[in-house]
This record gives structure tokens, C-alpha cells and sequence, in this order.
């Protein structure tokens, strides 16, 4: 890669990170976890992203274990759901600005900080998952004042956005919005135009679901035959041309894949090595996009 950093909250991160979710697969191997996390730190691994309902709080708690404060990497939270251990589904959606500073505090707590770097709110408005209703049914504007207050009082570095539309993140630019988290694969380009906003206003683009495929019905990049084709030529896996792919598409992308195994892991970080040439390139960009619009719940 011609760039193996890019920019969020005001800092060059290396472009493959680690998202936290899987950590609650070894629950009841804690050291494995924490073992894994300072294997990625090894692996160069400086942006962990992270919420407090992973794992109703277990994630977190092996991030404030595992790193350091010398490590300086970089820990990402998100707001606007809780932990849920007797429901349904692991969270409840938390969305009225109360609750989204409660979020704060539990995450606060759960980290052992004094300050969250950034914090993303999550909104429901576009890709797949639940939607909100009744009381949770919040506007943007009324979500941002309180992310704003909470950055001025210090609780917060930065704010970003998660599941937005186009016409929420421009609604949102003049609060300082650092990243974007949204539903984005090869093979599910739904969110193009989102992505060329953030280029233009040097927002990171941090795709959530990068290899789709986690909801039936999301279509799924590993399946793609060209994809299949790419790999086996460069000797490779299927998932590690559908990361690569992201990072060739746009310099802003920052990917948070998440394992809870340590092969996995580092066959993760290696995908800032992979260079496609121009043919292979073309080829996969020419995947058709399928729509990750899945709604659950």
C-alpha cells in the first residue's frame, strides 16, 4: 500500500485496526484475550474499536487490562445502544440524549478513563439491524447537542457517526464529525456517496460488516467468484482481497476487523501488503453491489 496510515481524530493511525465484538468469544478465557489484544498491539494494531454492550462490558474490560498507556493506541467507542443480558437480543437501543450520556459514563467506567478519544454515536437510519421506535425515535440535532456538551465538558476527544444517511452526516458536519461507521463492502456499495463526503471533509471511513455476509441475506464478498479468482492467484485468502480491496478503493478507509483467533489476526493486519494489479483491480470493482438494506428485529 502507498499509505499505511490515514488520518482520525487528528492522528495518523495505521489503516488496519481491531474491532473488539469478537473478544467476548473467550469470555471464559480472559488471558486469551488479553493475550490476543497485546498480539495486535505487536502486530501494529494502534485503533481498538470497542462498545461497552460487547459483551455486556467484558471487551472493555480486557482492553483497560491489556493496554497501556505507551502502547498509545487509539480506543473508539460507540453510544445510542446498552448491554441487554435478559433480552432478545445482547442491547436495547439507548437513543434519547440521557441515555446517550449514561453511554458515556458506562463506557467511562468500563475503560478506566478519564476521557473517551472517540466516541461514535449509532444511529438506525440506513443499513441492516433494527430500527428505532416510540421514544427512540430521536432527531439528529437533539442527539448532537448532547455529544457536543459532552465534548466540551471534556468526557469526549471526538465524535463520529455510525449508520447515517447522507443527508445526517451533512446535517452533522458543523459538530467536528472524525469517522463514519457504516454497513460498506465490495460487495455492498449502497453508501459510495457517503464515502466520497467523508474524502472531501478528511473524515476516516471505518466499514462495518467489510466482508457482509453477517445477516442472511446480506450478500456475502467471500462468495464472489472474482474475489475466489483474485485470492488463488495471489495466495491468498478470499477475505483478506475483500480487506485489501477497501483499502485500495479510497485512502480515507480505516478497517476494524475483529477475530478471537490469533491466525486470523494476523492474516488481518497483513492486508495493507496486498497490491492488486491494474487488471485485477478492474475486475473486482466490477463486482455488482447488492443492497445490505436487511432490517432485523
Amino acid at each position: 500500500m502507498t499509505n499505511p496510515t490515514a488520518a482520525l481524530a487528528g492522528r495518523a493511525v495505521s489503516r488496519v485496526g481491531y474491532g473488539a465484538l469478537q473478544l467476548e468469544r473467550l469470555h471464559h478465557r480472559r488471558d486469551e484475550a488479553v493475550a490476543l489484544l497485546r498480539r495486535a498491539v505487536g502486530l501494529g494494531v494502534d485503533h481498538v474499536d470497542t462498545a461497552e454492550f460487547y459483551g455486556f462490558g467484558f471487551a472493555n474490560d480486557v482492553i483497560r487490562e491489556a493496554l497501556r498507556p505507551e502502547d498509545d493506541v487509539l480506543v473508539v467507542t460507540k453510544v445510542g445502544a446498552d448491554p441487554n443480558p435478559g433480552g432478545q437480543l445482547p442491547l436495547r437501543l439507548a437513543q434519547r440524549p440521557e441515555q446517550l450520556r449514561a453511554s458515556v459514563e458506562d463506557n467511562l467506567r468500563g475503560l478506566g478513563v478519564d476521557q473517551l478519544a472517540v466516541v461514535n454515536l449509532r444511529r438506525l437510519d440506513t443499513g441492516p439491524g433494527l430500527r428505532p421506535e416510540g421514544d427512540q425515535v430521536v432527531d439528529l440535532d437533539d442527539q448532537l447537542a448532547t455529544m457536543t456538551a459532552l465534548r466540551d465538558e471534556g468526557k469526549i476527544g471526538a465524535i463520529g457517526l455510525s449508520s447515517v444517511t447522507l443527508d445526517g452526516l451533512r446535517r452533522a458536519l458543523p459538530a467536528g464529525i472524525v469517522c463514519v461507521q457504516n454497513a460498506y463492502s465490495l460487495a455492498s456499495r449502497d453508501d459510495e456517496d457517503i464515502l466520497e463526503l467523508c474524502a472531501a471533509e478528511g473524515i476516516a471511513w471505518v466499514p462495518f460488516f467489510p466482508l457482509g455476509g453477517s445477516f442472511p441475506g446480506l450478500p456475502k464478498v467471500t462468495d464472489e467468484p472474482a474475489v475466489r479468482a483474485a485470492a488463488e492467484s495471489l495466495g491468498v485468502t478470499p477475505a483478506q482481497v475483500g480487506l485489501a480491496w477497501l483499502l485500495h478503493h479510497a485512502p480515507n478507509v480505516l478497517l476494524i476487523p475483529g477475530t478471537a483467533d490469533a491466525a486470523h489476526l494476523e492474516a488481518n493486519t497483513a492486508v495493507g501488503e496486498i497490491t492488486f494489479d491494474a487488471e485485477t483491480l478492474a475486475t473486482l470493482d466490477g463486482i455488482e453491489s447488492r443492497s445490505n438494506q436487511v432490517p432485523i428485529g
